[in-house]
């Protein structure tokens, strides 16, 4: 525990626990400034953290002191205020089966204890996880309103005086395992400026980043002084290790990308995705009115509505035949239907419906290719033009029996694009963030038109490196070091 620093009302706390030389007493914390520059993470086992307490000023100090507190202010702040939290519809139906198999009696409340993100009931696991990563604190008691299907009632703080002997066995080993697991010192000493955590899916079909690219991140970050490592879902408990997150796993709200990227923001770090640029970027209905209102050139868009009567004539007229439907957050050519005839749009809509309740129809706009610029911090960083899958109207053709043709990649300099190319897809991006962005266009009649912007867009070794190479991961890179840098200052 050399780099962890637990908290207490009094030393006597400690007692029933093994000796260490980690723990303090909180008034000796805020007492006495930490010599020296190291990161540590202060688990703070105060019994009060309300405002003005010594527990919520142990927890505020270490912010202002470069430590990582467990929990933070913002946690505080939310366990003080009573703001709640929601599970999705498969934890409850989890939550609920749980219930029913352990014969637990209907009433109106039970309670689960929830330690460093685990509890004691076998089976409850994803639940307490999922707690946790939204209220990172050391113990937590939550309430379920047994007769609204488990719905979270309560959230609260358990001081570690009130545990019971079992509790406190549970409790230590909780403990025990997340600083082994979680703050363990690396096999290999980390002798990097920063930490930059990389999320990706090894399982996932199409991810924005292939292996040979994702290594050479980890080798320019190497050469750059910064640590990076590549972690997946599973790491998601080891998140405020480091100091910055990129994440390189196809995001969407509701998802681990989406959750995680909140986690970095309220932690102080830096991010690529942002979780704004996420909520922007992620959803097409959001994205077409945005563009619409600051006027630039999209596609003749309209919105259907699974509550309305919806007519294929009246929506041929305005947008012609044939023309796109698609979700809001589909992505690599899913969610997307071609419509010609009235049947062809019955079935899209009675398809397209079952994952939302507004759809967005375009115009059909046919080219061979769509430009992909790529923009970080708001400076265009590379140019590609993605063509249509062979005999396809799309990029990905996934009828194509036994795998998913894509069209063919050709990446181009900055200096070969036209310039209202360039020019627009500055402009829409700006809308977006500072970030890192893969702009969709087309051009027709000398007229460059934004299909959409992408928060998280390719960046794959051989493709979108072609012209740069290894600069293309250096700038990148850089970024996170230019904004660690600013923060610090």
């Amino acid at each position: 525990m050399n780099n962890v620093l637990v908290l207490l009302d009094s030393l006597s706390d400690w007692k029933p626990y093994y000796e260490t030389n980690s723990i303090l007493t909180v008034s000796d914390y805020l007492k006495h400034k930490p010599s020296g520059k190291e990161s540590k993470i202060v688990i703070n086992l105060s019994s009060d953290y309300s405002y003005n307490s010594e527990g919520y000023y142990a927890s505020l100090l270490a912010q202002a002191r470069g430590h990582k507190a467990i929990p933070g202010i913002d946690t505080i702040n939310k366990l003080e205020s009573g703001t709640g939290i929601r599970m999705d519809a498969a934890l409850h139906k989890h939550c609920y089966q749980w219930i029913q198999k352990n014969n637990i009696p209907e009433g109106n409340i039970w309670y689960l204890n929830i330690y460093f993100g685990s509890c004691r009931e076998k089976g409850l696991d994803r639940i307490a996880r999922f707690i946790f990563d939204n209220y990172p604190a050391p113990i937590l008691r939550i309430g379920f309103n047994t007769r609204q299907r488990n719905q979270i009632e309560t959230i609260q703080a358990v001081s570690l005086k009130s545990l019971s002997g079992e509790e406190q066995d549970f409790f230590a080993s909780a403990l025990d395992n997340f600083n082994k697991k979680i703050w363990r010192v690396p096999r290999s000493p980390r002798n990097g400026r920063y930490n930059l955590a990389i999320l990706h899916d090894p399982a996932e079909k199409f991810p924005p980043s292939n292996r040979k690219a994702l290594n050479k991140f980890l080798d320019i970050a190497k050469k750059m002084d910064i640590h990076a490592e590549l972690i997946t879902e599973e790491d998601s408990v080891r998140l405020m290790e480091f100091d910055a997150l990129f994440i390189r796993s196809t995001t969407s709200l509701n998802h681990i990308t989406f959750h995680l990227s909140q986690k970095a923001r309220q932690n102080d770090m830096i991010v690529i995705d942002d979780p704004l640029s996420i909520i922007r970027c992620t959803n097409k209905v959001y994205l077409n009115e945005l563009l619409e209102r600051e006027k630039i050139p999209i596609p003749i868009s309209r919105l259907i509505f699974r509550s309305s009567e919806n007519d294929f004539k009246e929506v041929s007229a305005q947008l012609g035949a044939p023309f796109i439907v698609k979700i809001p957050d589909g992505s690599f050519s899913h969610g997307m239907r071609k419509v010609t005839n009235e049947a062809d749009f019955e079935k899209a809509l009675c398809i397209l419906f079952e994952k939302s309740s507004i759809i967005l129809a375009q115009e059909y706009i046919p080219t061979d290719f769509d430009w992909r610029i790529g923009v970080l911090n708001g400076e265009a960083l590379y140019a590609c033009k993605y063509y249509m899958a062979k005999g396809h109207w799309q990029i990905y053709n996934h009828d194509v029996k036994g795998c998913d043709q894509s069209g063919l990649v050709d990446t181009l300099p900055l200096y070969r694009v036209p310039q209202n190319v360039v020019r627009t897809a500055l402009k829409a991006s700006s809308l977006i963030g500072k970030g890192l962005y893969g702009v969709d266009l087309k051009v027709i009649n000398n007229k460059a038109m934004v299909i959409e912007v992408n928060d998280n867009p390719s960046i794959d070794h051989g493709v979108e490196d072609a012209i740069l190479g290894d600069e293309l991961y250096y700038r990148i890179l850089n970024y996170f070091i230019r904004s660690l840098e600013l923060k610090s200052r």
